[in-house]
Protein backbone atom coordinates (compact mmCIF):
# COMPACT_ATOMS: atom_id res chain seq x y z
CA UNK A 1 0.00 0.00 0.00
CA UNK A 2 1.33 3.42 -0.99
CA UNK A 3 0.63 6.20 1.23
CA UNK A 4 -0.96 9.65 0.17
CA UNK A 5 0.65 12.43 0.34
CA UNK A 6 -0.73 15.81 2.17
CA UNK A 7 0.70 19.60 1.35
CA UNK A 8 1.02 22.13 4.23
CA UNK A 9 -0.83 24.59 2.15
CA UNK A 10 -0.70 27.95 3.63
CA UNK A 11 1.62 27.49 6.70
CA UNK A 12 -0.38 30.87 8.56
CA UNK A 13 -3.96 28.99 8.02
CA UNK A 14 -5.56 26.11 9.53
CA UNK A 15 -3.74 23.65 7.09
CA UNK A 16 -1.68 22.27 10.18
CA UNK A 17 -4.42 22.34 12.63
CA UNK A 18 -6.75 19.98 10.62
CA UNK A 19 -3.65 17.55 9.29
CA UNK A 20 -2.98 17.09 13.11
CA UNK A 21 -6.82 16.25 14.09
CA UNK A 22 -7.12 14.50 10.93
CA UNK A 23 -3.91 12.34 12.02
CA UNK A 24 -5.15 12.12 15.48
CA UNK A 25 -8.99 11.17 14.81
CA UNK A 26 -7.10 8.59 11.87
CA UNK A 27 -8.46 5.55 13.57
CA UNK A 28 -11.86 6.00 14.32
CA UNK A 29 -12.02 7.35 10.73
CA UNK A 30 -10.36 4.66 9.46
CA UNK A 31 -8.06 7.05 7.38
CA UNK A 32 -5.20 5.45 4.82
CA UNK A 33 -1.93 6.15 5.49
CA UNK A 34 -0.96 9.71 4.67
CA UNK A 35 2.10 11.59 5.57
CA UNK A 36 2.67 15.79 4.75
CA UNK A 37 4.96 17.69 3.25
CA UNK A 38 6.11 20.15 5.58
CA UNK A 39 8.22 21.65 8.31
CA UNK A 40 8.27 19.03 10.98
CA UNK A 41 9.27 21.64 13.45
CA UNK A 42 6.33 23.96 12.94
CA UNK A 43 3.98 20.99 13.22
CA UNK A 44 5.79 19.84 16.60
CA UNK A 45 5.07 23.45 17.67
CA UNK A 46 1.74 23.77 16.53
CA UNK A 47 0.72 20.13 17.91
CA UNK A 48 1.91 21.62 21.64
CA UNK A 49 -0.23 24.72 20.88
CA UNK A 50 -3.24 22.99 20.07
CA UNK A 51 -2.44 20.31 22.59
CA UNK A 52 -3.23 17.92 20.04
CA UNK A 53 -1.34 14.48 20.98
CA UNK A 54 0.13 13.78 17.53
CA UNK A 55 3.91 12.67 18.24
CA UNK A 56 5.74 13.82 14.35
CA UNK A 57 8.37 11.46 13.31
CA UNK A 58 10.03 13.32 10.13
CA UNK A 59 10.67 10.24 7.25
CA UNK A 60 13.23 10.90 4.25
CA UNK A 61 11.10 8.88 1.62
CA UNK A 62 7.65 8.22 0.88
CA UNK A 63 7.87 4.47 1.52
CA UNK A 64 8.64 4.96 5.75
CA UNK A 65 5.00 6.24 5.80
CA UNK A 66 3.13 3.29 6.00
CA UNK A 67 5.40 1.91 8.70
CA UNK A 68 5.02 4.53 11.56
CA UNK A 69 1.56 6.06 10.68
CA UNK A 70 0.10 4.08 13.65
CA UNK A 71 2.13 5.69 16.02
CA UNK A 72 2.89 9.03 14.70
CA UNK A 73 2.26 11.84 12.14
CA UNK A 74 5.21 11.31 9.38
CA UNK A 75 6.46 14.13 7.81
CA UNK A 76 8.75 14.87 5.01
CA UNK A 77 10.64 17.83 5.27
CA UNK A 78 9.50 20.89 2.77
CA UNK A 79 13.39 21.56 2.60
CA UNK A 80 13.20 24.81 4.53
CA UNK A 81 12.14 26.36 7.87
CA UNK A 82 8.64 28.01 7.53
CA UNK A 83 8.09 31.80 9.35
CA UNK A 84 4.53 32.28 9.78
CA UNK A 85 2.67 32.15 12.66
CA UNK A 86 -1.13 31.03 12.73
CA UNK A 87 -2.61 33.87 11.17
CA UNK A 88 0.19 35.89 10.05
CA UNK A 89 1.22 35.14 6.54
CA UNK A 90 4.95 35.48 5.63
CA UNK A 91 5.80 35.75 2.38
CA UNK A 92 8.78 33.67 2.57
CA UNK A 93 7.23 31.17 2.65
CA UNK A 94 6.02 31.38 -0.28
CA UNK A 95 8.43 29.05 -2.32
CA UNK A 96 7.98 26.67 0.46
CA UNK A 97 4.14 26.48 -0.58
CA UNK A 98 4.89 25.73 -3.90
CA UNK A 99 7.40 23.57 -3.88
CA UNK A 100 5.27 21.18 -1.15
CA UNK A 101 2.52 21.08 -4.63
CA UNK A 102 5.19 19.95 -6.82
CA UNK A 103 6.82 17.46 -4.73
CA UNK A 104 3.63 15.81 -3.83
CA UNK A 105 2.57 15.65 -7.88
CA UNK A 106 6.14 14.45 -8.47
CA UNK A 107 5.97 11.41 -6.38
CA UNK A 108 2.43 10.60 -7.20
CA UNK A 109 3.89 10.47 -10.76
CA UNK A 110 7.10 8.69 -9.83
CA UNK A 111 4.36 5.80 -8.10
CA UNK A 112 5.98 6.35 -4.78
CA UNK A 113 2.80 8.17 -3.53
CA UNK A 114 -1.15 7.34 -4.02
CA UNK A 115 -2.55 10.59 -4.86
CA UNK A 116 -1.98 14.19 -3.34
CA UNK A 117 -4.37 16.31 -0.95
CA UNK A 118 -3.75 19.93 -1.02
CA UNK A 119 -4.28 21.99 2.14
CA UNK A 120 -5.49 25.99 0.93
CA UNK A 121 -3.29 28.26 -0.18
CA UNK A 122 -3.30 31.70 -0.18
CA UNK A 123 -3.15 32.62 -3.58
CA UNK A 124 -2.25 36.32 -2.84
CA UNK A 125 0.42 36.11 -1.11
CA UNK A 126 1.77 33.33 -3.89
CA UNK A 127 0.82 35.79 -6.58
CA UNK A 128 3.59 38.42 -5.22
CA UNK A 129 5.98 35.33 -5.45
CA UNK A 130 5.37 34.91 -8.54
CA UNK A 131 3.07 32.23 -9.30
CA UNK A 132 1.03 32.82 -12.38
CA UNK A 133 -1.78 30.28 -12.51
CA UNK A 134 -5.60 31.06 -11.52
CA UNK A 135 -5.30 28.39 -8.41
CA UNK A 136 -4.53 24.48 -7.05
CA UNK A 137 -6.40 23.14 -9.92
CA UNK A 138 -4.86 24.68 -12.79
CA UNK A 139 -1.55 24.50 -11.51
CA UNK A 140 -1.11 20.74 -10.67
CA UNK A 141 -3.25 20.50 -14.85
CA UNK A 142 0.34 22.31 -15.52
CA UNK A 143 2.76 19.73 -13.62
CA UNK A 144 0.65 17.09 -15.08
CA UNK A 145 2.18 18.01 -18.56
CA UNK A 146 -0.85 20.29 -18.93
CA UNK A 147 -3.80 18.19 -18.49
CA UNK A 148 -7.06 19.30 -18.86
CA UNK A 149 -7.88 19.75 -15.08
CA UNK A 150 -11.79 19.58 -14.36
CA UNK A 151 -12.63 20.70 -10.42
CA UNK A 152 -15.46 18.49 -8.76
CA UNK A 153 -17.30 19.47 -5.61
CA UNK A 154 -18.05 15.96 -4.39
CA UNK A 155 -20.44 15.30 -0.86
CA UNK A 156 -22.36 12.60 0.32
CA UNK A 157 -25.26 14.35 -1.16
CA UNK A 158 -24.26 15.58 -4.86
CA UNK A 159 -21.49 15.93 -7.09
CA UNK A 160 -21.41 18.81 -9.08
CA UNK A 161 -18.87 20.36 -11.58
CA UNK A 162 -18.57 24.23 -12.51
CA UNK A 163 -18.18 24.48 -16.34
CA UNK A 164 -16.59 28.28 -15.46
CA UNK A 165 -14.95 28.82 -12.66
CA UNK A 166 -13.00 32.06 -10.91
CA UNK A 167 -14.65 34.54 -13.87
CA UNK A 168 -16.98 36.96 -12.99
CA UNK A 169 -20.35 36.04 -14.05
CA UNK A 170 -20.84 38.29 -17.25
CA UNK A 171 -17.48 36.40 -18.45
CA UNK A 172 -18.62 33.45 -17.54
CA UNK A 173 -21.92 33.72 -19.72
CA UNK A 174 -19.35 34.79 -22.52
CA UNK A 175 -16.77 32.18 -21.98
CA UNK A 176 -19.96 28.62 -22.58
CA UNK A 177 -19.37 27.00 -25.87
CA UNK A 178 -20.77 23.25 -27.06
CA UNK A 179 -17.10 21.82 -27.30
CA UNK A 180 -16.07 22.86 -23.99
CA UNK A 181 -19.57 21.42 -22.29
CA UNK A 182 -18.65 17.93 -23.82
CA UNK A 183 -15.06 17.84 -23.38
CA UNK A 184 -16.11 18.66 -19.69
CA UNK A 185 -18.40 16.14 -19.68
CA UNK A 186 -16.67 13.05 -21.17
CA UNK A 187 -13.89 13.76 -18.43
CA UNK A 188 -16.81 13.40 -15.81
CA UNK A 189 -18.10 10.48 -17.31
CA UNK A 190 -14.96 8.66 -17.78
CA UNK A 191 -14.13 9.50 -13.99
CA UNK A 192 -17.01 8.46 -12.55
CA UNK A 193 -16.75 4.91 -14.11
CA UNK A 194 -12.84 5.13 -13.10
CA UNK A 195 -12.34 6.84 -10.33
CA UNK A 196 -15.94 6.35 -8.42
CA UNK A 197 -16.68 2.79 -9.09
CA UNK A 198 -20.32 3.86 -11.30
CA UNK A 199 -20.73 1.24 -14.07
CA UNK A 200 -22.99 3.72 -16.10
CA UNK A 201 -23.00 6.88 -14.62
CA UNK A 202 -25.82 9.37 -15.53
CA UNK A 203 -25.03 12.62 -15.46
CA UNK A 204 -27.33 15.85 -15.63
CA UNK A 205 -26.28 19.86 -17.27
CA UNK A 206 -27.93 23.03 -15.50
CA UNK A 207 -29.31 25.48 -17.98
CA UNK A 208 -28.09 29.03 -17.69
CA UNK A 209 -31.16 31.06 -17.77
CA UNK A 210 -34.30 30.74 -15.48
CA UNK A 211 -36.10 28.17 -16.56
CA UNK A 212 -33.53 26.64 -18.70
CA UNK A 213 -34.42 29.57 -21.02
CA UNK A 214 -38.09 28.99 -21.37
CA UNK A 215 -37.84 27.80 -24.91
CA UNK A 216 -35.30 30.81 -25.77
CA UNK A 217 -37.85 33.61 -24.13
CA UNK A 218 -35.37 33.96 -21.96
CA UNK A 219 -32.48 33.62 -23.43
CA UNK A 220 -30.86 31.51 -26.14
CA UNK A 221 -27.62 30.10 -24.45
CA UNK A 222 -30.01 26.87 -23.15
CA UNK A 223 -31.06 25.89 -27.45
CA UNK A 224 -27.62 27.42 -29.20
CA UNK A 225 -25.30 25.87 -26.55
CA UNK A 226 -25.59 23.77 -23.32
CA UNK A 227 -29.05 21.38 -25.36
CA UNK A 228 -26.60 20.19 -29.07
CA UNK A 229 -23.92 19.35 -26.25
CA UNK A 230 -26.34 17.42 -24.30
CA UNK A 231 -27.21 15.55 -27.68
CA UNK A 232 -23.61 14.72 -28.78
CA UNK A 233 -22.81 12.94 -25.74
CA UNK A 234 -26.28 11.41 -25.94
CA UNK A 235 -25.59 10.44 -28.95
CA UNK A 236 -22.55 8.57 -27.67
CA UNK A 237 -24.92 6.26 -25.55
CA UNK A 238 -24.15 7.41 -22.05
CA UNK A 239 -26.97 8.55 -20.24
CA UNK A 240 -27.17 12.54 -19.93
CA UNK A 241 -29.91 14.99 -19.75
CA UNK A 242 -30.11 18.60 -20.24
CA UNK A 243 -30.48 21.79 -19.50
CA UNK A 244 -32.74 21.30 -17.04
CA UNK A 245 -33.93 23.84 -14.72
CA UNK A 246 -31.27 24.82 -12.04
CA UNK A 247 -33.90 26.04 -9.51
CA UNK A 248 -35.49 22.76 -9.46
CA UNK A 249 -32.58 20.32 -10.22
CA UNK A 250 -30.88 19.89 -6.65
CA UNK A 251 -34.10 18.69 -4.08
CA UNK A 252 -33.95 15.27 -3.03
CA UNK A 253 -35.75 13.42 -5.78
CA UNK A 254 -34.22 15.08 -8.37
CA UNK A 255 -30.99 14.66 -7.13
CA UNK A 256 -31.70 10.78 -7.49
CA UNK A 257 -31.75 10.53 -11.16
CA UNK A 258 -28.11 11.60 -11.66
CA UNK A 259 -24.43 11.10 -10.43
CA UNK A 260 -23.15 14.25 -11.13
CA UNK A 261 -24.59 17.81 -12.50
CA UNK A 262 -22.64 20.25 -14.48
CA UNK A 263 -23.30 23.69 -14.26
CA UNK A 264 -22.65 26.21 -15.91
CA UNK A 265 -20.81 28.75 -13.18
CA UNK A 266 -19.81 28.91 -10.41
CA UNK A 267 -21.97 29.88 -7.81
CA UNK A 268 -24.94 27.81 -9.22
CA UNK A 269 -22.79 24.97 -8.79
CA UNK A 270 -20.94 25.56 -5.33
CA UNK A 271 -24.31 26.89 -3.73
CA UNK A 272 -26.13 23.92 -3.64
CA UNK A 273 -22.86 21.42 -2.28
CA UNK A 274 -22.17 23.53 0.08
CA UNK A 275 -25.85 23.94 1.49
CA UNK A 276 -26.03 20.13 1.51
CA UNK A 277 -22.77 19.02 1.94
CA UNK A 278 -20.60 22.09 3.52
CA UNK A 279 -18.23 19.92 6.01
CA UNK A 280 -17.88 16.83 3.79
CA UNK A 281 -17.67 18.25 0.58
CA UNK A 282 -14.01 17.60 -1.18
CA UNK A 283 -12.62 19.18 -4.09
CA UNK A 284 -11.63 16.32 -6.43
CA UNK A 285 -9.71 17.37 -9.63
CA UNK A 286 -10.56 14.96 -12.36
CA UNK A 287 -9.14 14.30 -15.99
CA UNK A 288 -5.22 13.94 -14.16
CA UNK A 289 -2.99 10.69 -14.43
CA UNK A 290 -3.02 11.38 -10.25
CA UNK A 291 -5.61 11.49 -7.80
CA UNK A 292 -6.05 14.51 -6.28
CA UNK A 293 -8.38 16.16 -3.59
CA UNK A 294 -8.80 19.01 -1.27
CA UNK A 295 -10.79 20.45 1.74
CA UNK A 296 -13.94 22.29 0.30
CA UNK A 297 -12.46 25.59 2.44
CA UNK A 298 -10.23 28.35 2.40
CA UNK A 299 -7.03 29.24 4.82
CA UNK A 300 -9.57 30.21 7.57
CA UNK A 301 -6.35 32.90 9.31
CA UNK A 302 -8.85 33.86 11.81
CA UNK A 303 -9.61 30.30 13.72
CA UNK A 304 -5.76 29.41 12.75
CA UNK A 305 -3.87 27.78 15.35
CA UNK A 306 -6.86 28.31 18.18
CA UNK A 307 -7.73 24.80 18.48
CA UNK A 308 -11.25 25.20 16.92
CA UNK A 309 -10.98 24.14 12.85
CA UNK A 310 -12.98 21.43 12.06
CA UNK A 311 -10.74 18.91 10.63
CA UNK A 312 -14.03 17.00 8.58
CA UNK A 313 -13.55 18.48 5.18
CA UNK A 314 -9.53 17.49 4.83
CA UNK A 315 -10.52 13.97 6.65
CA UNK A 316 -13.50 13.70 3.84
CA UNK A 317 -10.84 14.14 1.15
CA UNK A 318 -8.21 11.90 2.76
CA UNK A 319 -10.50 9.35 2.60
CA UNK A 320 -12.38 10.20 -0.86
CA UNK A 321 -8.69 9.97 -1.99
CA UNK A 322 -8.09 6.40 -1.30
CA UNK A 323 -10.97 4.98 -2.12
CA UNK A 324 -10.29 6.85 -5.82
CA UNK A 325 -6.41 4.69 -5.77
CA UNK A 326 -8.21 1.55 -4.37
CA UNK A 327 -10.44 2.51 -8.02
CA UNK A 328 -7.41 3.22 -10.01
CA UNK A 329 -5.63 -0.03 -8.72
CA UNK A 330 -8.88 -1.95 -9.79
Amino acid sequence: MKPLAVTMGEPAGIGGDITLSAWRDRGRMDLPPFFVIDDPARLERLARRLEIDAPVAPIGDPSEAVGVFAEALPVLAVGGRVSAEPGRPDPADAPLVIAAIERAVALCLEGRAAGVVTNPINKAELYRAGFTHPGHTEFIGHLCGGARAVMMLAGPSLRVVPATIHLPLAEAVRALNGADLVAIGRIVLHALRRDFGIDRPRLAYSGLNPHAGENGALGREDIDIIAPAVAELARDGDSVVGPLPADTMFHAPARAEYDAAICMYHDQALIPVKALDFDSAVNVTLGLPIVRTSPDHGTAFDIAGRGVARPHSLISAIRLAGEIAGHRRG
